[in-house]
């Protein structure tokens, strides 16, 4: 299937690994232009050569800290000299995992300034663009956590809920521009951001990582955890002219594990 990428740029943050990595390699593969941003430059590097190797797609990477103020100037002044930016991937590391007792005031609003108004800053730069062209897409990766809160999540729960409802209200402001606004919620996909929070779980109760992480894999309708590439795969039928009537939504990925119908 094409999926009408083909010459499109995008932006798609924390794509040094994990999802975000995902998410570029599915729109680099459809066509793609992209450009990656992370914090890490050696592995940013290595994962922009990666890109361009297998797709001959232009792929630059920006090495910086997007959820400060010079790091989106800097992300998005790189993405500018690439071409307008037709979509955008919004993707920031969750916050730490722990009890509502010992966060302070800071702790919440670090979680909130990078898990919701990073990417409404980035939507904002952008979708003006995307909507005087009559054609956008942003993705915003976001939790199953949104849907099923977790616990030890209370930082993410709550930072990644306001964006949710902030994107409910703009996308159906831009559909009427060719322009979608969805958002993907991950469930236990096998990134390190897994089995980082995994790590508390299973010092509490005695365990190794590994034996935490295969009961709970075991615990999965599919008996097993996402692999990145669907999700990318995920991301880029999204961006699609399939996918064109399709706004205003949050896709659950996580193989089953939420039990509700809606």
């Amino acid at each position: 299937m094409d999926f009408g990428l083909r010459g499109k740029h995008a932006l798609v943050c924390g794509a040094s690994k994990g999802l975000g990595f995902a998410c570029a390699d599915a729109l680099a593969a459809e066509g793609v232009d992209v450009v990656i941003v992370a914090r890490g430059a050696e592995a940013l590097e290595k994962a922009a050569a990666g890109l361009r190797a297998r797709h001959g797609r232009r792929v630059v990477a920006v090495a910086t800290d997007i959820t400060t103020p010079e790091g989106r100037k800097q992300a998005l002044d790189a993405a500018a000299k690439l071409g307008d930016i037709d979509i955008l991937v919004n993707n920031a590391g969750g916050p730490p995992p722990g009890n509502f007792r010992d966060w302070d005031r800071n702790d919440w609003l670090a979680a909130i300034d990078a898990n919701m108004l990073t990417p409404i800053e980035l939507i904002k730069a952008t979708v003006d663009g995307m909507i005087a062209r009559k054609w956008g897409r942003i993705i915003n990766i976001t939790s199953g956590a949104v849907k099923a809160p977790i616990d030890v999540l209370g930082l993410s729960n709550g930072a990644r809920s306001g964006l949710t409802g902030f994107v409910a209200g703009l996308a159906r402001e831009v559909a009427q521009h060719g322009v979608t606004v969805n958002n993907l919620l991950p469930g236990p996909f096998n990134t390190d951001r897994l089995y980082k929070t995994m790590e508390g779980g299973a010092k509490k109760a005695g365990l190794t990582v590994e034996e935490v992480a295969e009961r709970r894999a075991a615990a999965n309708p599919t008996r097993r955890f996402g692999d990145p590439v669907e999700f990318g795969a995920t991301c880029a039928f999204l961006c699609s002219k399939q996918a064109a009537f399709m706004t205003g939504q949050n896709v659950l990925l996580d193989g089953g594990a939420y039990p509700g119908t809606f």
